[in-house]
């Protein structure tokens, strides 16, 4: 008869699971995911790499440089729809997958006002964009013979004894399994979800051709990761008893382990920004964007199964292995800097970004201790270092009809120390805009991103996935002036 067990047991199967690198659940990439960089919220921009800090001079200035909104003369109403998708080209083990999630949204919708003033420039602007895709994919299958599996290195909770994958529970005794190893291993990830803004931006010429601007950034948003993974004995290694005194379980078959991660995104941002004008030959911008406060509620629910060729299968209860938590990520500062040049309808446009992602941290755990929290704040600080994101980018105009070309550029450097160029995220731009009158624009922005980057399904570098990420995105934006 199965025994009754303690919650600080069960528990200790959520905490273990949590440290899974593939799950991104309460550690380094889960913070990263935040505190990465999006890839902006304008048509036009996109073209040009997101190279705006030192040109900004529609309504999407709110992301980009909140100051660039005292260039708007005419009350400006603006839209985007944005189409992306990723793809996910996985080696495990000698064996390669591919997987691929879309995401489609209309993911801004903007107004400006410009207000009447004795000299100078007063706007207001609000908008409502998505700052961040959280899509993502993964698949891997491949055979694993070394001697080791996920059956083994959850020996320290109850899950195995619970699927009668072993004889002892960590409450009275060592657990011992007879699997070892020699499992093909298999599974998926599929994620969703974004990081949403509602801002309010104002903007003033404080001195002739000197903008100055600031917005406030109320932050919503959701993120859903389901995370399959199975072991199999394809290669009949396991044909007896698997826990003794349990005939029902001869001839092992199969282990299944679902996690699902869901969270709940709140939170507040602002940034400053400055632009300067040359007699419009040139722009040169700034912008200090302060860190963003994110508050997470998490559930995190657990499912799982056991398989044998007797026609025996156990399952876990969830209730037992599912837990809500929540938390604080405070990205850190970020500092652009950006210039434009416009030569005879040629624009010319380029920023770097730094960003010190070690200052990135946890805040505020209810559910979570305060020890383990401090311990995943010291590996961001040990492990992650500061970055200079680099954005270049075109536009071509050609007189008379208003037909615009774009090209860019992205450089966004791995938050991680030490890291080779391959972990690098680039991206390479491509746009074409019309405009109709001074009153009517229609943008078409195209990004094609790829990077590297890997995953641990347990241990460290036992059960690696080796990834291939390429993501294609596509927004078509409108603007009406008047």
């Amino acid at each position: 008869m199965k025994s009754f067990y303690s919650t600080l047991a069960k528990l200790s199967a959520v905490i273990i699971l949590l440290f899974a690198v593939n799950t991104n659940a309460q550690n380094i990439s889960d913070a990263l995911r935040l505190g990465l960089p999006g890839l902006g919220v304008s048509a036009r921009a996109l073209g040009m790499g997101n190279s705006y800090i030192g040109l900004s001079d529609d309504a999407s200035a709110a992301y980009f440089n909140p100051a660039g909104l005292g260039l708007l003369k005419r009350i400006e109403l603006s839209g985007n729809l944005d189409y992306n998708k990723f793809q996910n080209s996985t080696s495990f083990l000698g064996q390669n997958s591919n997987e691929s999630n879309t995401q489609t949204r209309l993911d801004r919708v903007s107004l400006a006002i410009p207000f009447p003033t004795y000299q100078g420039s007063l706007v207001f602007g609000i908008s409502y964009h998505t700052s961040k895709d959280l899509t993502g994919a993964l698949k891997f299958d491949g055979f694993n013979s070394d001697t080791t599996s996920m059956i083994q290195n959850l020996l320290g909770t109850n899950i195995p004894y619970d699927l009668y994958l072993t004889d002892a529970d960590t409450l009275n005794q060592t657990p011992q399994t007879p699997i070892n190893g020699n499992l093909n291993q298999s599974g998926s990830i599929l994620s969703s979800g974004s990081v949403n803004n509602l801002a309010f931006t104002g903007a003033i010429e404080v001195y002739k051709n000197f903008f100055v601007g600031l917005n406030f950034d109320y932050i919503t948003g959701s993120y859903t990761s389901n995370n399959d993974y199975y072991e199999d004995d394809t290669h009949n290694v396991y044909q007896g008893e698997t826990a003794a005194g349990e005939p029902q379980t001869r001839d092992f078959q199969t282990f299944y382990l679902n996690r699902i991660l869901d969270w709940d995104i709140k939170g507040w941002d602002a940034k400053l920004g400055i632009l300067y004008q040359m007699n419009n030959f040139a722009r040169f911008g700034a912008t200090v964007q302060f860190p963003k406060f994110h508050t997470i509620k998490e559930k995190f629910t657990v499912n799982g199964r056991s398989d044998f060729n007797t026609g025996t299968s156990y399952n876990l209860s969830t209730s037992q292995y599912s837990d809500q938590v929540e938390y604080d990520i405070v990205t850190p500062f970020e500092l652009g800097v950006g210039f434009s040049v416009n030569i005879v309808g040629l624009i010319v446009s380029a920023q770097a970004t730094l960003i010190d992602y070690s200052q990135m941290e946890y805040k505020n755990p209810k559910g979570l201790s305060d020890e383990y929290v401090a311990s995943l704040n010291k590996d961001i600080t040990t492990t992650l270092g500061s970055v200079i994101n680099l954005n270049a980018g075109a536009e071509y105009t050609i007189p008379v009809i208003g037909l615009r070309f774009r090209g860019g550029f992205i450089l966004q450097p791995s938050a991680y120390k030490n890291d080779p160029s391959e972990y690098d995220r680039k991206y390479v731009t491509a746009g074409v805009g019309f405009l109709v009158g001074q009153t009517v624009g229609v943008d078409i922005g195209f990004a094609h991103g790829w990077w590297k980057n890997y995953g641990d399904n347990y241990g460290t570098n036992v059960s690696r996935t080796f990834q291939d990420i390429k993501t294609n995105r596509v927004i078509l934006g409108m603007t009406y002036r008047f």
